[in-house]
């Protein structure tokens, strides 16, 4: 059974955007969007549903191309991208996956945690302060670093407050975001084995996602903090 596939012309249209990113163009242009935006949609319930099979997915998202510019001093009005996310179900499983579609080889597969709040991210440095081996080990593991090869995301320069600036383990508290993205180029975007290939990308972020789960969802004795 063939996979859905991102058709070129979707590419072209997001190419096409980007040098004529106003509304008036737009417009004019819109039934080329629409075709985009259909084969997306197709696309993104295909990943949905592959996605079922190895998680409790909550919801399967497909962004909307129009930029929200009312406090941003970038007035641009749409982005030049197609993105979609999944998140995953119930307060037990924590971390939620991701993929952006732009031309020029800047199309990304991943996840994690983008903008965790200020209980969570507490949580999760009490966590690696006490012990970061289990959170090295898996981004040290062959699959994470073939993937991603290393853990992402803004970092503070410094400790974070309550901890010594000389903790073994500072380079992991200084995150602020702890997100894993893979690169993908044009080619491979439009390859009819991009779907399985984003899915493929997808569970290599399980063994993290598991291990965030497990400490936000524990105090540090191990006690469970949700029924």
């Amino acid at each position: 059974m063939k996979h859905p596939v991102i058709p070129k012309s979707a590419l072209q249209f997001l190419k096409n955007l980007s040098k004529n990113n106003d509304r008036d163009w737009f417009a004019k242009n819109k039934t080329k969007y629409e075709a985009a935006h259909a084969a997306l949609k197709i696309f993104k319930d295909a990943v949905g549903k592959e996605m079922e099979k190895y998680d409790n997915i909550e919801k399967v998202k497909l962004h909307r191309i129009y930029r929200d510019v009312r406090f941003s001093k970038n007035k641009l009005p749409y982005k030049k991208s197609f993105s979609g996310s999944l998140s995953r179900a119930t307060n037990l499983l924590r971390g939620g996956y991701y993929w952006h579609i732009e031309p020029g080889g800047n199309s990304i597969v991943g996840g994690g945690f983008w903008g965790p709040n200020a209980a969570d991210l507490k949580r999760i440095r009490q966590h690696i302060a006490f012990d970061d081996q289990p959170l090295r080990k898996i981004l040290k593991s062959a699959k994470f670093k073939k993937h991603f090869g290393s853990l992402q995301g803004e970092q503070l320069k410094t400790a974070p407050r309550g901890f010594e600036k000389d903790h073994p383990a500072v380079d992991l508290l200084r995150y602020k975001q702890l997100y894993a993205f893979r690169t993908f180029t044009d080619a491979e975007v439009l390859d009819e084995q991009f779907l399985p290939e984003l899915v493929k990308t997808f569970l290599a972020l399980r063994p993290y996602f598991d291990y965030m789960s497990e400490i936000l969802t524990t105090d540090l004795n191990g006690v469970p903090l949700y029924d």
